[in-house]
């Protein structure tokens, strides 16, 4: 705790009021999402069809939207993206704890995930410009409070959602508007580049950005991986135990070992491997992870082979994180930082969609061939990723 402390004291002052903003961004949408569903076909009634409609607008208004706040992010300025888009994730939980109807609930849930494709690649590019050369350190650390954020927020959602879902969507709302304010108050602005080509002309330059491309592409594997912590090792927990307990102990296992190790495990990959073969290390760990509950299905032993899962799955993303997010950077060029930061979450985003897919249906008909194929995948992302390295695509642009 110490080190956490001096750590986030060594950096300046916007660098440490985003870190704080996303440990209460995270905080704010985690007390909600993740009983969204239960009160979509609870309370409210709604058909199964329904309630994946209302979540995949959710999802579909921030992964395809991404680029475009990036744009807007370079364009604009961080700071006025980060605003608006709290403001519109307050309006947007405020209105789901107060409308019924399929229509509204879709403006809602629309509005949320809008919000993060606003302030999500404006948050990365302002902490990216403030923190310099320290980057890496700064996404570590950035890293901590997201994980923070993860853990406490269900947690806090759980007990105002045995009073009333609706009045977990009121204190969400509460959270954003905070915020909103704290950063209209205390968050310097941050100049935009003022940019001489149209928006098609930054695009372009950004879709033609081979190195990045090849590097956003090589990286959708280790980030479905990473998302197996809300879809596969849940589902085979539930199946094993019948409860949700399980599920509860891997999220915690998870984020504490990220919120402990963090800075320690980053500092150590940086002077001993540097960030390319950091990469590369973190996603041989993510695909390793899906061996222990393909060799130890059953329970007991399947138990502690989920939570052994879940820990190389953290070690792996908590090795993986901080030098992908300043390899985004390294490839830009320092040139239109947000909106490769949003190209870079749209592509990764239609990845776990579709990884998604494929895992979900493998699951239901062979979990054995699940596990199989993810660590297939996860050795592939590893292998491409090695080539890049050894080509030294990670560092820097074309």
């Amino acid at each position: 705790m110490r080190r956490l402390v001096t750590e986030f004291r060594s950096f300046d002052r916007p660098s440490r009021l985003l870190m704080v903003n996303q440990f209460t961004i995270n905080v704010g949408f985690y007390m909600l999402m993740p009983y969204l569903a239960g009160y979509l076909a609870g309370p409210l009634g709604l058909a199964g069809w329904a309630i994946g409609l209302v979540l995949g607008v959710r999802n579909f208004s921030q992964q395809g939207m991404f680029l475009l706040g990036g744009t807007l992010a370079d364009r604009f300025g961080y700071k006025p993206l980060i605003v608006a888009g709290c403001v519109l994730r307050t309006a947007g939980f405020a209105l789901l704890g107060v409308v019924e109807s399929l229509p509204t609930l879709m403006i809602a849930s629309a509005a949320t995930g809008f919000a993060g494709a606003l302030f999500n690649p404006a948050v990365r590019a302002y902490l990216a410009a403030d923190a310099g050369e320290r980057r890496v350190s700064a996404f570590a650390l950035f890293n901590v409070f997201y994980q923070g954020g993860i853990l406490l927020g269900p947690v806090v959602g759980l007990l105002l959602t045995a009073v009333d879902f609706r009045l977990t969507c009121l204190v969400a709302a509460g959270v954003f508007a905070g915020l909103t304010v704290l950063q209209i108050r205390s968050l310097p602005r941050h100049t935009a580049v003022r940019q001489q080509r149209s928006v098609l002309g930054d695009w372009r330059l950004v879709l033609t950005n081979r190195p990045f491309l090849l590097f956003a592409l090589a990286m959708i594997g280790s980030n479905v991986l990473s998302f197996q912590i809300y879809l596969a090792l849940p589902l085979r927990a539930k199946a094993i135990t019948g409860s949700e307990a399980l599920v509860t102990a891997l999220f915690v296992v998870s984020a504490v070992l990220a919120i402990a190790g963090q800075l320690r495990i980053t500092a150590w990959f940086r002077d001993r491997w540097g960030p390319g073969r950091s990469i590369v290390i973190g996603a041989a760990l993510l695909a390793s992870a899906f061996l222990p509950p393909l060799l130890a299905a059953d329970s007991p032993a399947g138990i502690a082979a989920l939570i052994l899962s879940s820990a190389m799955l953290a070690l792996g993303t908590v090795v993986v994180f901080p030098f992908e997010m300043d390899t985004i950077v390294r490839l830009s060029g320092d040139q239109l930082v947000a909106t490769h930061y949003g190209l870079y979450n749209t592509i990764v985003g239609v990845g776990i969609m579709l990884g998604n897919l494929f895992a979900g249906t493998v699951f239901d008909i062979a979990p054995a061939a699940g596990w199989i194929g993810l660590t297939v995948l996860g050795g592939v992302c590893a292998l491409g990723l090695a080539m890049l390295e050894r080509r030294r695509a990670f560092v820097t642009s074309s």
